[in-house]
């Protein structure tokens, strides 16, 4: 009752979508037509099958396919086609005029990458939500969880106040529903969330914070806290005892801090053939490295040198053995939120909890990511039991939610200018492996991250360069290929590379970022640029 009374909608339409349980994903409600189709390759990305809408029962469908038994590829696909609804191409971007200014552009983007609400049809992999979104592009059909922060930042620079309150009346729809805000809307997300943004997110309503409202966001961070602490109560239970259970992980100090997880040890739905692959290639247990390829997406950088033991290759992946910094900065982040918003409304006790939760994060934290010497903050790896040698943009997330020490922020600037600045703004690691989320690829969200981080401790100047840098590098490709792309290589200025999926043109949080930055350097924003960007590999909206 409570989300039908904050979001108005009609109650018998939030009560249907409320109360029935989602559909099992693809992989479980196709069995080996799925498995045929994605390792099969019948579609060319693995997303398409998994996002397809059954014409009708899907156990009929598994039935007559079984009986059929189609021979070939070929035929596959057309008994594929045949049977299901394949997604529709996105809706055409504005026409390009590289003369109209970037800010004019992304203001013209919002509405082709706003969808209304969404009550989908029945064995839909795609999930009900009450408001209007905003997805990235391309090949993401649905709203994604920390991708929606830095779309709201320029969002609200666009004055799309109402398309903000919005999504996160559908953020706080998800946690009531499923305890927990999935990496994205589609069932075959649902054993796993994304970097706990959701905190930051509120902060950028408008609405008052003694409301009502606010109370119910406060209730949503609360059951955001405890999806992330469930873990907790398996531990082992001597407190100086090492252990680690789902998103929990027990330091050598008994301190508790947390580390990124997926509830399902398989193949992920959308990424079958090549999850199968990785696997086939380790000599470990395949259900291990389902676990860390899994929890490598719940991570959002997937993937990265930050999560291999040898860089150069994908099947030695260990996610699930690393504490990261970026996760455990933006869950003090998480809990500092909520202390403040229980002060506010005077519940003195959930204050003081989230208090000293918060503080004993930071003192594990200060004890075992931050490494003076190396003037960084680093993941700490749990088996090796030491940090990794991996430096990445994540050194930045403790300036950006606020926790560094003056002392440890004016040492991480030194780090970031001589070793993670590159031409075109912030490199995400150094190392050269391939995947996309390492050199020489830079994206928008760490540079947000990057500017609002040093700015918030005085190093301003250091801010400022690597958001002209990065300006400069989007406002090439948009005079260039009148796009906006989902990442870049920040050392060469052209379109990104690696991953598991041509560059995607859209794009919701490259938007919000650009948007947001031009906001907070109008003078750096109005500079003429000139120069060459290569348009090849840029998939359409």
């Amino acid at each position: 009752m409570k989300l039908i009374q904050r979001i108005g909608l009609p109650f018998a339409a939030l009560l249907v979508s409320a109360a029935a349980a989602p559909p099992p994903p693809p992989a479980e409600l196709y069995g080996e037509l799925f498995e045929a189709v994605q390792l099969g390759r019948v579609f060319g990305d693995g997303k398409t099958f998994v996002d397809a809408v059954p014409k009708r029962p899907p156990a009929a469908i598994l039935a007559d396919s079984r009986e059929s038994r189609p021979p070939g590829r070929d035929e596959l696909e057309r008994f594929v086609r045949d049977n299901f609804q394949l997604p529709e191409p996105p809706p055409a971007p504005p026409s390009i005029d590289v003369d109209r200014p970037i800010d004019a552009h992304i203001a013209a983007l919002w509405p082709v990458l706003t969808r209304p609400p969404l009550d989908p049809p029945q064995w839909s992999s795609a999930i009900a939500l009450p408001e209007p979104y905003v997805v990235p592009g391309g090949r993401f059909r649905e709203i994604y969880y920390w991708d929606s922060y830095f779309t709201m930042l320029g969002l609200k620079e666009d004055g799309e106040h109402a398309l903000i309150e919005g999504m996160l009346a559908d953020f706080e729809s998800l946690l009531e529903r499923f305890g927990r805000i999935p990496n994205g809307t589609r069932t075959y997300y649902l054993s796993r969330s994304q970097p706990p943004f959701f905190a930051l997110m509120l902060d950028l309503s408008a609405g008052d914070s003694t409301s009502l409202s606010a109370r119910r966001g406060l209730a949503a961070l609360r059951t955001e806290h405890a999806f992330w602490m469930r873990g907790t109560q398996c531990l082992g239970a001597a407190p100086d005892r090492e252990s680690a259970c789902e998103r929990v992980v027990r330091m050598p100090d008994g301190s508790l801090l947390n580390r990124y997880w997926d509830d399902r040890e398989t193949p992920r739905d959308e990424s079958y053939a090549e999850d199968v692959a990785t696997a086939q290639a380790s000599e470990r247990p395949a259900a291990e490295v389902y676990r860390d390829l899994r929890a490598g997406a719940e991570s959002g950088w997937d993937f990265s040198s930050r999560w291999l033991d040898d860089t150069q290759s994908l099947e030695s992946v260990r996610t699930t053995r690393i504490v990261p910094i970026d996760l455990n900065s933006l869950l003090w982040s998480l809990e500092t939120n909520i202390a403040r918003r229980c002060g506010i409304l005077v519940d003195l006790s959930c204050a003081s909890e989230f208090t000293v939760r918060a503080s004993e994060r930071r003192m594990a934290m200060d004890r075992y990511l931050w490494v003076a010497g190396e003037k960084r903050f680093a993941d700490w790896d749990s088996q090796k039991k030491k940090v990794t040698p991996v430096l990445s943009a994540a050194t930045l997330y403790p300036l950006f939610v606020g926790l560094a020490t003056p002392q440890q922020a004016a040492a991480v600037a030194e780090t970031t200018r001589s070793d993670l600045l590159a031409t075109g703004g912030l490199r995400t690691t150094l190392s050269k492996t391939g995947q996309q989320w390492d050199s020489p690829n830079g994206w928008a969200p760490l540079q947000w991250v990057a500017v609002a981080g040093l700015g918030r401790y005085g190093h301003e100047e250091l801010a400022r360069d690597i958001a002209e840098r990065f300006l400069e590098t989007t406002d090439l490709a948009y005079r260039n290929t009148g796009k906006m792309l989902e990442k870049y290589d920040v050392e060469q200025r052209r379109p990104g590379g690696g991953g598991e999926y041509p560059v995607q043109d859209g794009f919701g949080w490259t938007n919000g970022v650009v948007r947001a930055l031009m906001a907070r350097y109008p003078d750096a924003a109005a500079t003429e640029r000139s120069g060459e960007f290569p348009a090849e590999s840029v998939a359409q909206p």
